[in-house]
Formats: C-alpha cells, sequence, structure tokens
C-alpha cells in the first residue's frame, strides 16, 4: 500500500453479550428493528419484534446460543477477534473489530484506529459477507457509513465490494473443502442464509431482472450487482466445477426462514427431509454466506440440520467449517484491502 495513514476494520454481523436472556433479547431487538432486515414501516414493525417475536424467540435463542457457547464467548466473536489477528499479522495498518449488532460497536472501532494512529486519513471498511443483500452487506455498510458521518470522523471510509467471485475467497473455499471430499459422499449442499424475495426485488436496479423468469441469474444484467441469488449461485457453481463435483452431487439452498413470506427456495430444512428419500444417505453441507462459524452454522445446521436429516432417514452428516481463520481466507483478505485502496 502507499503511504496514506490507512486503517482496516473488519465489520461481522454481531452476538448477544452472553446467553442470559436478557441479552439475547437485547440483541434480537437491535436487530430485527433494523428496517432492511424485517422492511416494514416502523410502526408495524415495532409491533411485530417487540410485542411478537422477541418475547417468544428471546428465550429460544438463548437456549441455542447456550448449546454453541464456549469459555472464551460467542464462537462469531471469538472467531472474527482470531482473524483480526491473524491479518494483523500480514499487514502494517492497524486492523480494528466492528460488529453491526452489539458490541464491539463502529464507533469503537474507529475510535480504537485513531488512539493507534492519530493522524489517519483512510479507513478501509471489511463487510464480512461475500454475497450482497440488504439484511447484511448493505445494511452493515450504511450503518458504518452512517456513524462516520455522524462522529463527523475526518478520515475517508472505502468499503471493500461484495467478494463471492473473487478467485482468492474462491480457492480459499476450494482448499477447506477439498479433505472433506476424500471420503465417500453422496452429496453436498451449498446452505446459504434465505432472504424474502421481496429483498431481492428491492435490490434489483433494474426493477424488471430478478425473478422474473426461471434463468434470470443466468441471463446478463445490472441487477446481479445486487442479486444476493445470482451471486450465491455463481460462488456454488465456481466452487463446484473447480473440485469436478458432478452436477448430480451439488445443489444449493436457502436457510433461517423467518415468518410466513415467501423466501429463496429450495428451503434447506425441507430438502434435508427429502434427500434421504432420493437415496442421498452421506450428506456434506457448508454454509457459504458466513465467513465465520456462527449460531446459524454450528446450532442451526450443525444440531438442528443433522437432526432433521438423520430422522428423515439419512445416515452421514458433515458439516463443513466455515473459512474461520483459514491461511488461504487470510491471504485473500489481506487482498481484498488492497485492491480496496
Amino acid at each position: 500500500m502507499s503511504a496514506t495513514k490507512r486503517g482496516i476494520v473488519l465489520m461481522n454481523l454481531g452476538s448477544p453479550d452472553s446467553t442470559e436472556v436478557k441479552d439475547v433479547r437485547r440483541y434480537l431487538d437491535e436487530f430485527l428493528m433494523d428496517g432492511r432486515v424485517i422492511d416494514t414501516p416502523l410502526l408495524l414493525r415495532a409491533l411485530l419484534v417487540k410485542g411478537l417475536i422477541v418475547p417468544f424467540r428471546a428465550p429460544k435463542s438463548a437456549a441455542a446460543y447456550r448449546s454453541i457457547w464456549t469459555k472464551e464467548g460467542s464462537p462469531l466473536i471469538v472467531i472474527s477477534k482470531q482473524l483480526q489477528q491473524a491479518l494483523q499479522a500480514q499487514v502494517e495498518e492497524p486492523v480494528a473489530l466492528a460488529m453491526r449488532y452489539g458490541n464491539p460497536a463502529p464507533w469503537t472501532a474507529y475510535d480504537e484506529l485513531l488512539q493507534q494512529q492519530p493522524d489517519l486519513e483512510e479507513v478501509v471498511l471489511v463487510p464480512l459477507y461475500p454475497h450482497y443483500a440488504m439484511s447484511s452487506y448493505e445494511t452493515a455498510v450504511e450503518y458504518a457509513k452512517k456513524i462516520h458521518r455522524k462522529g463527523k470522523y475526518s478520515f475517508k471510509l472505502s468499503v471493500v465490494p461484495p467478494f463471492y467471485d473473487d478467485p482468492a475467497f474462491l480457492e480459499a473455499l476450494i482448499d477447506s473443502i477439498k479433505p472433506y471430499l476424500e471420503k465417500e459422499y453422496d452429496h453436498i449442499v451449498f446452505s446459504y442464509h434465505g432472504i424474502p424475495e421481496r429483498h431481492v426485488h428491492k435490490s434489483d436496479v433494474t426493477g424488471q431482472h430478478c425473478l422474473k423468469a426461471d434463468n434470470c441469474c443466468a441471463v446478463d444484467s445490472e441487477a446481479h450487482k445486487t442479486c444476493y441469488r445470482h451471486q450465491c449461485i455463481v460462488t456454488t457453481n465456481r466452487v463446484a466445477q473447480a473440485l469436478n463435483i458432478p452436477a448430480s452431487k451439488y445443489s444449493f439452498s436457502f436457510q433461517s426462514r423467518l415468518g410466513r413470506d415467501e423466501w429463496l427456495k429450495p428451503y434447506t430444512a425441507i430438502r434435508l427431509t427429502e434427500m434421504p428419500k432420493e437415496g442421498i444417505k452421506k450428506l456434506l453441507i457448508l454454509c457459504p454466506a458466513f465467513v465465520s462459524d456462527c449460531l446459524e452454522t454450528l446450532e442451526e445446521m450443525g444440531e438442528e440440520g443433522r437432526e432433521i436429516f438423520l430422522h428423515a432417514g439419512g445416515e452421514e452428516f458433515t458439516l463443513i467449517p466455515c473459512l474461520n481463520v483459514h491461511p488461504a481466507w487470510v491471504s485473500a483478505l489481506k487482498g481484498l484491502v488492497e485492491r480496496a485502496v
């Protein structure tokens, strides 16, 4: 990099401060009140979130967090800190950590960088989301920008774009999957975090492409720059093709559906019940929308998904870990930062 005084902020989703119901409730309230997550008018959103969803969901979510919590704390926070340290070992610029929800907040990261480098000229923000979605990448970026404006920070804020098709990121995914293909398996599922179909329509910059035809993701369009479904398919196909996985032995699906609206399909939970009936008994599954293992990977897939598949007649269920601090991923991350400036 040049002589410009820079800092780096890695920004992930976030986690409750503890598994206590009150902390989980506070976290869920912040998360679900985000208008880019539940995109209904504020009053209706408040009634739904504060009156219905959080009171019933908090105790169940607290129990789910307890099942994956470590003695160091939340897996997502612990792994994110490890990633911060791993990247710091490869770059000269100071690296700070921020979360979209919960702690540490973006202003904490900005202030930390300024303490280390008072004459800071630029901060490179790295949203740790490979794919563009208004409820993940977009909300993280807009929140970081809002804090930057409100804090009247003098440094420039540069943002790393979605990296779903970045060669180094894909190579890191490929390297992380390879060892699991050495054993016998029937099928591998790329399970992505789901989003409502209306979010895909809202993110369509053309207003007339996404989900308008069965093959919309295969037809070149300006909409693909912000189309979550298209980007998930690209990641899936490029990784599978690089690993020479036959088309019949891999698929993609979407998990974590909330509410009754139509979300992107197929739904992972439903496919897990169907696959054993199709002769798929030995399953590999990974969650490429997440770079750090978290509740959605460790509990939703590693525990709930496993139970669903085995109960339906499956015999072997293997969850491939997220990239976490895989050396190839750390190197890819360094490259993403360098290209952003």
